[in-house]
C-alpha cells in the first residue's frame, strides 16, 4: 500500500471536520450528563461517559499529530481505541436497567 502526503485543502478539511465532530460532540456529552444529573440515572450516565470518551479520542488524536508530532498512525490507533471504549459504553448503557 502506497502513502502519500495529503494536500493543504485535505489537511485543513480534516482539520475542520474533526473540530466540528469535538464541538458537536461536546454538546451531545453536556447535554447527555445534563440529562443524568437531572435524572440520577445510571444509564444516562454511562451514556454521557461514552460519548465523553469519543470526544476525548477526537481530541487526543489532533493533539498527538498536530502538537506533538507524531505518526498520523499512531492518532488513528489512539482515536480508534477511544472511539471503541466509548461506543462500548454507548451500547452497554442502552442495555442497562
Amino acid at each position: 500500500m502506497v502513502h502519500s502526503t495529503s494536500s493543504f485543502e485535505v489537511q485543513l478539511a480534516i482539520a475542520i471536520v474533526k473540530t466540528s465532530i469535538l464541538l458537536v460532540g461536546g454538546v451531545v456529552t453536556y447535554l447527555a450528563f445534563s440529562a443524568y444529573r437531572r435524572t440520577a440515572d445510571r444509564s444516562i450516565g454511562l451514556l454521557a461517559i461514552g460519548f465523553g470518551l469519543i470526544v476525548v479520542g477526537v481530541l487526543l488524536a489532533g493533539l498527538t499529530f498536530e502538537l506533538l508530532g507524531s505518526n498520523l498512525g499512531i492518532g488513528i490507533l489512539i482515536e480508534s481505541l477511544f472511539v471503541l471504549s466509548g461506543l462500548s459504553i454507548i451500547a452497554y448503557s442502552l442495555r442497562a436497567r
